[in-house]
């Protein structure tokens, strides 16, 4: 490394010392009128003006060269950058709330389990409230790790297939049993009111399904949507398909259009008209 820096100053050194000793001349040429298309010779040369001996400190000048990269390329490949804080940030058992972050990794080395779930970066949180566990499911998958949450402190993960598992609100999902037949229906009760005996509860016999459209003292029947929407089609009603070649229908349309805005438009004016006329 410093025997190239080191030649260098010694050459140019040399050659100053060596152009000091021995003065370098420099004459014009002089040819005759005659002989200015001839060649030139050594003869024809005069020396006229005295030897122009060079200075030996302009010989020490040298070509300054980059030592280094420009700025900002230099140390672009040594810097360190900051660490992603990557790994677990809430251990097992302890408790966690919805939206809270479990797991920050790069890849899926953690997969989420019951009441987790994985954001685009790979970030596991926390789905419900409750206590955190890292295990396995080799039912679900041999090989891969699962952070999962649990509701009751002591809960274990993975819980058994089609076991009752307790969901949000703290309430338990158990298996729906068939509903007992009903024997005897219970009579409705209404409330009659009279001038002499006030108001008196009475039972009103139960309404049987079968037998038609009845219901209790004070509702109103009505027909479901659908029977409604399918009212014109049992009666036999059709409606002419829209023809959109039909520009004198379109122009109908237009005009009713443009007459139900003008309608809008006045009874807005005589609204100002009236409120002006107040003041």
């Amino acid at each position: 490394m410093l025997q190239p820096r080191l030649l260098t100053p010694l050459r140019a050194l040399r050659g100053a010392i060596i152009r000091s000793t021995t003065p370098v001349t420099r004459s014009l040429p002089q040819l005759p009128t005659s002989q200015s298309l001839l060649p030139r010779t050594t003869s024809a040369i005069q020396s006229t003006q005295p030897p122009i001996v060079l200075n030996p400190l302009l010989s020490f000048s040298q070509i300054r060269h980059a030592s280094h990269s420009a700025q900002g390329a230099a140390n672009k490949h040594s810097r360190d950058p900051a660490g992603k804080r990557l790994g677990a940030k809430r251990t097992g058992g302890e408790y966690v709330v919805p939206g809270c972050i479990i797991f920050r990794q790069r890849g899926t080395k953690w997969f989420p389990g019951e009441n987790c779930a994985m954001g685009r970066d790979h970030t596991i949180y926390a789905a419900q409230a409750g206590y955190v566990r890292y295990y396995l499911d080799p039912e679900r998958h041999p090989d891969r790790k699962y952070i999962g949450v649990v509701f009751e402190k002591e809960g274990k993960l993975p819980t058994p297939r089609n076991a009752p598992t307790r969901r949000r609100l703290n309430r338990v999902a158990v298996p729906r049993l068939p509903e007992a037949p009903v024997e005897e229906v219970q009579p409705d009760l209404t409330v009659v009111v009279g001038e002499e005996t006030g108001s008196m509860v009475g039972s009103v016999a139960a309404v049987d399904a079968g037998a038609g459209k009845q219901l209790r003292p004070g509702y109103m029947w009505r027909e479901a949507n659908w029977q409604i929407g399918r009212a014109a089609e049992k009666a036999g009603i059709t409606a002419a398909p829209y023809d959109r070649r039909d520009r004198w229908l379109a122009w109908r349309k237009r005009q009713a259009k443009a007459q139900r805005a003008a309608q809008l438009k006045s009874l807005k004016n005589k609204k100002k008209a009236s409120k002006k006329a107040k003041r």
